[in-house]
């Protein structure tokens, strides 16, 4: 997200003439703007393209990539690919799920930490891996993961 965040109505008033068949474009013009997709932009959209949010939520959760929360300040996401499998990624995940206290797609009510399970990061050479922001940590085991969310923790009752 760069710049300031543009309403959903900003959003639909740039594309007037965009129909049902645009409902993905859509989505992901304003997860872009505005970090995730709420309940209210689903109920603009739905009045805009004449949809029923039902028929939007449907669309959006078939698709891992829209999200319904916003992010946490800490994004970690987990990568669950064949390489970071086979080297233990379960495990990482689940140390994971239980230090933060959260589910995948889930944001801490806090705002601190989101987590996020995702099919392959692209750098199977660090299997397991896991992503705090962008910045990747491969080699990572159950405890060392746990180690890296605790700093970010550290790091953030500091700030």
């Amino acid at each position: 997200m760069n710049g300031p965040v543009r309403s959903v109505a900003e959003i639909l008033a740039a594309h007037p003439d965009r129909g049902r068949e645009h409902l993905i474009p859509l989505l992901q013009e304003v997860q872009e703007a505005q970090g995730f997709v709420s309940r209210e932009a689903v109920a603009e959209l739905g009045a805009h393209l004449g949809l029923p949010s039902s028929r939007i939520y449907g669309v959006a959760t078939f698709y891992n990539q829209f999200r319904f929360q916003p992010l946490g300040r800490y994004h970690v996401q987990v990568c669950r690919g064949t390489a970071c499998h086979v080297k233990g990624s379960q495990g990482v995940f689940q140390a994971i799920k239980r230090y933060l206290q959260l589910e995948a797609g889930q944001t801490a009510r806090d705002g601190l930490f989101s987590l996020e399970v995702v099919a392959c990061l692209g750098a199977c050479g660090l299997a397991p891996l896991i992503c705090v922001n962008g910045e990747f940590h491969g080699g990572v085991d159950a405890d060392s993961a746990v180690k890296i969310l605790r700093r970010c923790r550290r790091e953030a009752e500091s700030a």
